[in-house]
Parts: C-alpha cells; structure tokens; sequence
C-alpha cells in the first residue's frame, strides 16, 4: 500500500487524499474556488501535499514561497499572488507575519521533528490564537463528487532580474491532463504501477521538484521526504525504503561522488530503478562519474516552469553524446532563433525557443506584458542560449542574461565552470560577468573548497582552467569563499555575488 514516510511519521496515501478531501471542503466553505491561491510558506511536509491536492480539488493555486525568502520577499509574492490563504511552518510565523496582507485566512503547521532536527530548530508549537491545519482539517467533512483536472501549481521564478514572477497556467482540459499523466511518465519515469517509491529531496518551492511531488502522488507512488539534503543519508534512505525513483540535481551528484569511498559501497542501492535531474547543466565528467556507479538508471531533462519539459535523454545517450541535455521529445517543439528571429540551422549557436503544444498557456500573475516578451509566435524562451546537432540533441552555452560579452567576444560562464568543478580540491564554484573599464565585463570566479584550510590558491585555479581553456575564458577575478550562497536545492545564488561589483561601478544588474 502506498504511504508518505517523514521521519518517524507513516500515512497511508489514502490518508493523506482524505485529509486534502476534508481541506477541500473547508477552503470551498471559506470561499475560496477556482483560480484563488493558496500560498504554502512550508519546506517539505505531508502538510505540503495535503493543501495543495486540497487546492487541485476546487481548482485553486497551490503557490509555493521559498522559505529561505525574508518577510518583504514573502509578502511580496503573498500580494502578488492575492492568496486568499496561507499555511506556514511555526517556527516561521514569528518572522512572517508582520508581512502577511489583511484578509488573508492563516494555518500553521507544527514544525514536524525531523525538519527541526535537520535544521537544528527549536521545538515552536502553534502559538495561541492561531488556527492548527491539522485541528481545522479533521473537523471538515470530505469533499464529494467528480471535480475537473488540477491547475498546476503556481511557481514563481527565481527572479535574477527583478521581483519573481508567478506563472499561472490555464486549467487542463480533461484530454490534455491525460497526455501530461503520459508526458510525465516518459520522463519522469512515475506511472502508477503500483511499485514505484520516490524520493524527495529538492524544495518543492521549485517547479520540477513541485511537479514531480505531485505526479508521484497523482500516480499512486509511496514517497520519501528528506528533510534537508545530506549525501550519506540519501543513500541509507534509498537502502532502506528500496526507493525505485527520484529527482536530483548535479549539485548534488557533486557532493555524492565526493564521499569516500568505503561510504559509497556501504548501501545497496540496486533498487533504483529512474533517476531523474534537470535544473542546470551536469559537466559530462560528472555524469559518466554517476552512471558508473548507478548503473544505467540516470536519465536528464531540460525544459522551464514556463513551457514544461522538453527535451529528455538517458544514460546511453548521454554516454553517446557528452553534454548534452537530451533530444527533443516527440510531443514538443524546440527552436533556435538569431537575434531577428529566424530559424537558425543545426550546429548554430542561439537563443532557444520551445513550447508543449498539449501544454496549457500560461501568463504571468498581473504581468501579461512579461507573458509577451518571452514569446516569438507561439513559442517561449526563457533566455538560454544554445544549439541543436542534427539529430535533434540540444546543447546549452548558457543563459542569455549570464552571457558575458568581454571585449566583443561571447564568453558562456557555464562552460567555465564545468571545468573549474573537475579541479581536485574545488568543491563548487560560480563563474559570472563583473563591470571592466577596457573590455566592458571581465569573468570573475568565486570558488568553495572542499577544504577551506587548504584551498587552491588564485593562480594555480587560473593555472588549471589555462590548461583547458582559451586565455579569452580565463577569470581575472579569482576568489575563495568558505561557502557560496545558495537555496536549499543547492543552486547558487549568483546575484548576490555579481551585485556587490555592480553596485561599486554605480550599474544595475
């Protein structure tokens, strides 16, 4: 029988659509219906799921808040959204709430051990005056009857350039919710067959860990919250609950394959069956390093919170093929388009362009003129920059608004750091443009070692990167930092280290 596992906690799934059943009815009596948001302030909890299947049911937005966000960032979404309510983690409510609009209908949710173990919190309880989710939920009768397909959930982009965005898709019609159950199966690997246990590790605040959370609930899949992503622990849950699926990102592969060895034999994991990872481009190294100890089970997607997943490969492919990010899949569209617009040939760098055609449109919450800039006919790109051999396999440079132009010449900070990350000693690392009298933007690299009282120095990381790459891609800029930014999923947040140069030089980013 399927089940959610958090920690020491076990519900059956059938708890847990009964529980979003009784939630349902209760939002519909508050008066929230279709197309209202429900904003979640939550890291990963059977709550989480609860209230946005609850949401589906009466054709609502779940709307996920990264919880790392302080109470302006928050409040903004909150507003933005025009949530009608909000559920919240207790020991965030005291930082929250100042933030939180009038009108808004708030439940919180006890802060469960095994979040407050892995993060080291104290033990908040629902302070006096607020409504427990747990309590309001029990005491509502379950919603009945048959209900249209869910909204997806309404995610907010990261927002590099300016405030987030929140992208609202149209409701699914009955014909296109059943090709994405199929969609989803061919590349997440989640079909409900009954045996299928998948593991959650990335925030679901972000839209493919969102999406694949939910699928694997929608399909009937036993899943496995882990509470904060820690390498040697993933590998005991995996052994332990025989997980067979799971989504990952190649930040996280990083900090697998650094475990010693002894560690890494420790688990059985032949029960994988569908790994899955996306989110940002995997050094080919990293990935021929990951398929020799998982075996053939890892399988890559490209694609946005704006127009799905596109493109998909697996291992053999991308053994075949390094660095890649797949081929384009057969239900989607991918172009590559010159500054103009045209079409442009196998093997030319550009901007890409891709849509779903069984995808419902979507626009962004109160911003239809952003919805536009993002379009050319009806395709929608989402900045990144790249090209498509002829065989229908799609290769990224970078993103568009990461590019660095130095001196006339077209610099991609990715490809410097896939090569950066091979170098012993360098645990991650972030390479980005930074204002130049002479050229315009110079590179500037930040690097994490993976000891920091014994960290590369400068010159021999510029030494290193000399051997591999143009002197036109080398960094002027070389720092060493005990830790880089970054959220909970492990990207980096590399505006907070770009912005401090700009700013000095009197220039937004």
């Amino acid at each position: 029988m399927a089940e959610m596992i958090a920690g020491d906690r076990r519900v059956d799934m059938a708890e847990v659509n009964r529980r979003a059943a009784q939630a349902a009815s209760g939002l519909l009596d508050l008066g929230l219906g279709d197309g209202d948001a429900i904003a979640l302030y939550l890291r990963n909890d059977i709550a989480f799921f609860e209230a946005s299947l609850a949401a589906g049911l009466i054709g609502a937005y779940a709307t996920p808040i990264n919880w790392h966000f302080t109470a302006d960032e928050a409040g903004y979404i909150l507003r933005d959204c025009g949530a009608r309510a909000l559920l919240v983690h207790s020991d965030l409510w005291p930082m929250l709430a100042r933030a939180v609009p009038d009108g808004i209908t708030v439940f919180v949710v006890p802060t469960p051990a095994e979040i407050r173990s892995a993060y080291h919190l104290p033990d908040v309880p629902v302070a006096p005056g607020m409504t427990s989710w747990a309590d309001w939920v029990a005491a509502q009768q379950p919603l009945t009857g048959v209900v249209p397909p869910p909204r997806a959930s309404m995610i907010y982009t990261s927002g590099t350039t300016g405030r987030p965005k929140g992208v609202r898709r149209q409701r699914p019609t009955a014909e296109q919710a059943a090709r994405q159950l199929d969609f989803g199966g061919r590349t997440y690997g989640l079909k409900p067959d009954g045996n299928t246990v998948a593991l959650m590790n990335g925030p679901m605040y972000h839209s493919a860990p969102n999406a694949y959370a939910m699928l694997a609930a929608r399909t009937g899949a036993s899943i496995v919250l882990q509470p904060r992503f820690d390498p040697e622990e993933l590998l005991a849950l995996i052994e332990r609950y025989l997980v067979t699926h799971m989504h990952i990102v190649p930040t996280m592969f990083v900090r697998l394959l650094k475990l010693p060895e002894a560690v890494k034999r420790r688990y059985d994991l032949s029960s994988l069956r569908w790994v899955i990872h996306g989110a940002a481009p995997c050094p080919p190294a990293i990935k021929r390093a990951m398929i020799d100890w998982w075996g053939p089970v890892i399988n890559e997607y490209y694609g946005a919170t704006e127009t799905g997943i596109t493109v998909w490969h697996s291992s053999a492919e991308a053994l075949a093929r390094p660095g890649t990010v797949g081929r384009v899949m057969d239900f989607a569209e991918v172009r590559v388009l010159d500054e103009n617009g045209v079409v442009l040939p196998p093997g030319q760098i550009g901007e890409i362009y891709m849509r779903i055609p069984d995808l419902p449109d979507f626009t962004y919450q109160g911003a239809d003129d952003k919805r536009r800039e993002v379009g050319h006919e009806d395709l929608v790109t989402v900045g990144d920059v790249g090209w498509v051999d002829e065989d229908g396999y799609v290769f990224l440079c970078d993103r568009k608004r990461d590019m660095v132009i130095s001196g006339g010449v077209n610099i991609y900070p990715a490809e410097i750091e896939a090569v950066l990350i091979g170098m012993p000693g360098v645990k991650d690392c972030a390479v980005f443009g930074i204002p130049d009298e002479e050229f315009g933007e110079s590179l500037c690299a930040y690097v994490e070692p993976d000891d920091p009282g014994d960290a590369p120095a400068p010159a021999a990381i510029r030494g290193f990167l000399g051997e591999r790459l143009a002197k036109y891609k080398l960094p002027r800029v070389v720092e060493i930092a005990a830790s880089l930014p970054r959220e909970d999923s492990g990207k980096i947040f590399k505006r907070k280290l770009r912005a401090p140069y700009w700013e000095a030089a009197g220039r937004n980013i």
